[in-house]
């Protein structure tokens, strides 16, 4: 059976073959689906089509599955079967991997130059240059020539095994070829990267799911890489190249060019802009034309390497604590301010606001590595004109927000269409609306990205104070598919909680005690927590005083909402819509189903004895945090804030007050102790 040229896709019943012929068949397709990999991933030439390898590779976990005793963990089915592990464990490497002395100067890497050649005696030292990749160091060994295991870099002496994690990348090969030349051990390292093509379509989808996205494609493979479970690893856009041997057992070799043309033979990937010379001058005119094509390529490299040829030399050479005397990195000046703008994507945020934002290709500014930046909305795109593909200038507005400031001119480029927000919801397919310059989706609480927020909104202290529910934990919870909705927080088991990233059974029982506890929360609170727009803590209080029980407030008409005091037409409408929202209504009749019943507000409607006055708080009070005596306030009608004005009618004052006692002689505001307050509050 040969899979490599023709495969035959007719392929024999399963129960009809034995042991034997099944071995001889899955040898085989191992064998093709390798080659074809190879063909794939490594030389870019394929020769079957999908459709063609996805029935070799059906076949060939039909025949493991049928006979489990002809699994092996190189198999090519295993690359993404895996299962995570509790944690990545430590493996020492087979020899140290070093890192490289840089520098950005020239005549820093003239310095190197000379040294290399005054300590080898070798006039004409011949040198091998290649790009240096912005990627994830690891090492990859293999035992006999099949694949052993993949470490991170870590110390450069201890790092973490991802073997598990490398396997997912196709480009890695389980076995190596041209059997007649394969080492009995051989460790090799390379550079695991995400291309810039799949990297910006990591950040879209990251966005669509209300995740933040990666700050460059190196955090990006980082980040992925030293994933527990392998299956969030696969099909993520990762690649690698392979560039120096570590060790070498059984098969030595005189020079590194010679070693990467083995490579290229053995099936591990070369990046193919390696040059060799023996003059500093060649070295000046690669390291200027690789910075002119950085843009260009499909990856990120951030400087060139300059490596000394023969094995020999480097030997004589020698190394440092931590980096070797026979190369050097010459690193290229980071891009300032101008980059491309990748894509424009639409960004959900808690509320439901769309906001375009600008993915770009990374770029350096004030120090910060910026890979997006905020377009503000539709209209400040179509005001400064800036489309996909343009060459744009940015800034970090106050020194912290990326902006795009505007779009810089080229010429002879055909540009691509103009941008325009969608019609749509692109999470969750609900129809937007426009509100001033900014448009809405209504979906509140089953709208993905709408749903982390709320979710982390609905756990704070001010809402359902929730214990441990943070926004890692809530992103974990929406990314694994545990949670829905903030409905299915109620839902969750103790078994689903050990699911989510750094819990075990003791924070587990925590956080499912802590949601269960919160299963009847005052109205005031809930409204709070459902997040909905324009709703604060204090208008949530006023609506729960108004209407005492939340039946009442769904049914209540917008007109009724804007008679209410401080309630306007913006508020009105926010609440009228959401309880009107089909899947809001939806969501919360499942969170009634769930067990959760809201308290009605204590008291009689007209029991505000607090109603219309404000009060501002100073020193430390007795009974009371500040925080609790501005909610007593805001519970009884009346409202707190934080500064004195003449719109203030009490300054409660305790031990220690500060300025705002001036502040309030000199505004006419009355001045009352701790048990004045007490007084007035009662009635």
């Amino acid at each position: 059976m040969d899979f490599k040229k023709n495969p035959d896709t007719n392929f024999k019943n399963v129960d009809s073959l034995s042991k034997e012929e099944a071995q001889q068949e899955v040898d085989a397709l191992r064998e093709g689906i390798e080659y074809h990999d190879y063909l794939y991933y490594v030389k870019n030439q394929p020769r079957i089509s999908d459709s063609v390898y996805d029935k070799l590779f059906r076949r060939l976990q039909e025949l493991e599955e049928a006979f489990p005793e002809l699994l092996t963990d190189t198999s090519p089915t295993q690359r993404v079967g895996s299962e995570p592990v509790d944690e990545l464990k430590k493996v020492k490497h087979a020899e140290p991997m070093l890192s490289l002395n840089s520098a950005l100067e020239q005549s820093d890497v003239k310095d190197f130059h000379e040294f290399t050649r005054r300590n080898t005696d070798e006039r004409n030292l011949k040198y091998v240059l290649e790009p240096k990749f912005d990627g994830f160091s690891v090492e990859v060994s293999y035992q006999e020539g099949r694949f052993q295991y993949g470490v991170t870099r870590g110390n450069g002496k201890v790092g973490e095994d991802i073997s598990k994690n490398l396997k997912t990348i196709r480009a890695i090969p389980m076995h190596l070829k041209d059997e007649k030349k394969i080492p009995s051990f051989l460790s090799v390292r390379g550079e695991v990267f995400m291309s810039k093509k799949g990297f910006q379509q990591l950040n879209k989808e990251r966005i669509k799911k209300g995740l933040e996205p990666f700050a460059n494609p190196r955090n990006a493979a980082a980040g992925t890489m030293r994933q527990l479970d392998p299956k969030n690893v696969a099909g993520k856009p990762l690649d690698i190249f392979f560039y120096e041997i570590l060790k070498v057992e059984g098969n030595g070799f005189a020079s590194h060019v010679k070693a990467l043309k083995q490579f290229a033979k053995w099936g591990l990937k070369t990046d193919p802009h390696l040059k060799t010379t023996t003059r500093f001058k060649d070295i000046v005119s690669y390291h200027q034309s690789l910075s002119n094509q950085r843009d260009e390529l499909e990856y990120e490299i951030d400087g060139i390497v300059i490596k000394v040829d023969s094995f020999d030399l480097r030997r004589k050479l020698g190394v440092r604590q931590r980096s070797p005397r026979w190369a050097y990195a010459w690193k290229f000046s980071p891009k300032q301010e101008i980059t491309v703008l990748e894509d424009i994507v639409v960004q959900i945020g808690r509320t439901g606001m769309l906001t375009p934002v600008a993915l770009l290709q990374p770029v350096d500014v004030g120090g910060v590595t910026v890979s997006r930046a905020s377009v503000h909305n539709e209209d400040e795109v179509k005001r400064k004109d800036v489309r996909p593909g343009d060459r744009v200038r940015i800034a970090r507005a106050g020194d912290v927000i990326p902006e795009v400031v505007e779009r810089v001119g080229t010429t002879g480029k055909k540009r691509k269409q103009p941008f325009s927000m969608p019609k749509k919801c692109p999470s969750c397919g609900a129809g937007i609306y426009r509100e001033g310059a900014y448009y809405f989706c209504p979906a509140g609480l089953s709208c993905l990205p709408q749903v982390i927020g709320r979710i982390i909104h609905y756990a704070s202290r001010d809402a359902m104070d929730i214990t441990g529910l943070g926004k890692k934990t809530a992103q974990d919870m929406v990314r694994k598919g545990l949670v829905k909705d903030i409905s299915e927080l109620y839902t969750l088991s103790v078994e689903d909680l050990l699911k989510l990233d750094g819990f075990a059974k003791k924070s587990a029982d925590q956080l499912y005690k802590a949601i269960q506890e919160m299963k009847n929360p005052p109205l005031d609170k809930f409204l709070y927590a459902l997040g909905i727009r324009h709703v604060g803590r204090r208008v949530a209080m006023l609506l729960a005083r108004r209407y005492d029980k939340l039946d009442n407030l769904k049914k209540a008409a917008r007109g009724d909402l804007e008679k209410l005091e401080e309630i306007g037409p913006e508020i009105a409408e926010s609440v009228s819509r959401f309880f009107t929202e089909e899947v809001n209504k939806k969501v919360l009749d499942r969170l009634e189903k769930s067990g959760v019943k809201v308290k009605e507000m204590p008291g009689k409607k007209g029991d505000t004895p607090l109603k219309g006055k404000t009060f501002v708080f100073t020193g430390k009070l007795q009974n009371y945090t500040r925080e609790e005596a501005q909610k007593y306030v805001e519970e009884l009608g009346g409202r707190a804030s934080t500064s004195v004005s003449s719109q203030t009618d009490y300054l409660v004052a305790g031990e220690g007050h500060g300025s705002k006692m001036e502040e309030a002689k000199n505004q006419g505001v009355k001045i009352i102790d701790e048990k004045e307050f007490e007084r007035i509050a009662k009635g």
